[in-house]
């Protein structure tokens, strides 16, 4: 599709201003076909459910999880100059943050017609940047539409009821014709990264809930100083906090797109995330089917994976957190890695730049898989405290009705783009 052929709401978004995406953004909850039974919003849609094309679904799911050519690393740490650090996860970049480049989120999304997973995670730059730093639009939605797997037949089966989902969502959330899009962190992979970050930086892990050293930690003393300890519930909560800011921002993000596009929706949570991963325990609300465990010693089932889709860094996806540890490291230091040579980049001497950083060594991955496995085998699971699997944003997208709003509200209560939407998106109906 190109922007001459597509229709004229496509080639108005780029004009769309920044300032108006965020002074614009509003919960637009209420779309077509949608029904609130009672009280003082009571209203019914008189319009059909209307279904985004996938034009619109690929640029929301692009705006939420889609690729922005390559990340530009850390460049300097004092510990360890002149080594470029090499804190990051992935070599290529997304249209949110994360962490030091962890990048240990995925992308799901599910609509009508399936559930999908994104598979940007690891993905290299879909193209280089232009000489004034812009990327093409259509290249990049292509690069999203080309990446995006189904993994279920039909719409998510999830039911907006309660327990699953918090009182106030049941009328609008994951009726058909909408769009919703679940982040999903690997919260395990993102606690093995911040150990081995913590070890580069003189740290090590301490077990403030049994109140002992790591046994066998003091036989790395050579490479850090075992008594400058971090409590494992801190890390495990400061690696949580870091995530949830990586999975609100790629709704954020969604969000922004939707004032653009003339689309309704909201960011939002209240929906049970055990159960949203696989974990109700109850066989007619599979959600997205990852596997869980369960332990006397746990509060809550624990998620660690789906199969072939996103397994997590520990086992049973891997039989120790000796071999999660060559894995992470694999995912950093081999092919297509953010630190291997023959890893394209941004720079003008890529290969110079991705060799100067240091590769963990043999006595540095023992180091942090003593730490690891001492924090699995102590608890039962990794990380000991926090699921290994997590989510806690979504964002749904939807077609207005603005007959409700036109009804109960002064003008003003949506955008320009939402007012010319249906005639500049579907000029057909």
């Amino acid at each position: 599709m190109s922007n001459k052929s597509g229709p004229p709401g496509f080639r108005k978004i780029m004009d769309f201003g920044l300032i108006e995406a965020l002074l614009g953004r509003r919960s637009r909850r209420f779309f077509k076909g949608a029904e609130i039974p009672d009280g003082v919003f009571a209203y019914k849609s008189l319009q059909k459910p209307v279904p985004l094309t996938d034009v619109e679904k690929m640029l929301v799911v692009s705006a939420c999880g889609g690729n922005t050519s390559w990340h530009h690393m850390i460049f300097r740490a004092a510990r360890y100059a002149p080594h470029l650090s090499n804190y990051a996860g992935a070599a290529g970049g997304r249209v949110f943050p994360s962490a030091a480049g962890f990048h240990t989120s995925q992308t799901f999304f599910t609509d009508d017609e399936g559930v999908y997973v994104l598979e940007m995670r690891d993905s290299p730059a879909f193209a280089e940047r232009a000489d004034d730093g812009s990327l093409n639009l259509e290249e990049f939605m292509e690069n999203v539409r080309n990446r995006a797997r189904k993994i279920q037949d039909g719409r998510l089966r999830f039911p907006a009821e309660v327990p699953f989902a918090e009182a106030h969502n049941t009328w609008v959330f994951n009726k058909p014709s909408t769009l919703l899009v679940i982040p999903v962190g690997d919260l395990s992979q993102h606690v093995l990264l911040n150990i081995c970050y913590m070890l580069q930086n003189g740290l090590v892990l301490y077990d403030d809930i049994n109140k002992r050293a790591i046994p066998g930690i003091e036989h790395f003393k050579d490479i850090v100083d075992v008594e400058n300890a971090w409590p494992i519930t801190f890390v495990e909560q400061w690696s949580l906090s870091e995530l949830t800011v990586e999975l609100g921002a790629s709704c954020y993000a969604g969000t922004l797109m939707l004032q653009a596009m003339g689309l309704g929706g909201w960011m939002f949570n209240g929906i049970d995330p055990f159960a949203m991963l696989g974990a109700s325990g109850n066989h007619d609300v599979p959600g997205l089917g990852f596997r869980y465990d369960t332990d006397e010693r746990w509060p809550y089932p624990n998620p660690t994976g789906l199969e072939g889709v996103m397994e997590g860094f520990c086992p049973p996806h891997f039989t120790d957190m000796r071999a999660a540890v060559e894995a992470l490291c694999e995912r950093k230091f081999g092919p297509g890695g953010p630190f291997h040579p023959a890893t394209p980049g941004p720079w003008k001497d890529s290969p110079k730049v991705r060799a100067a950083a240091q590769i963990h060594d043999e006595r540095f991955r023992e180091c942090v898989a003593l730490q690891a496995q001492y924090v699995y085998d102590a608890f039962g699971k990794f990380p000991g405290t926090v699921p290994s699997m997590f989510l806690i944003m979504y964002l749904q997208a939807h077609h207005l009705d603005l007959d409700f709003y036109d009804k109960f509200y002064e003008p003003g209560a949506y955008l320009k783009t939402h007012a010319s939407h249906m005639a500049e998106w579907h000029p057909e109906d």
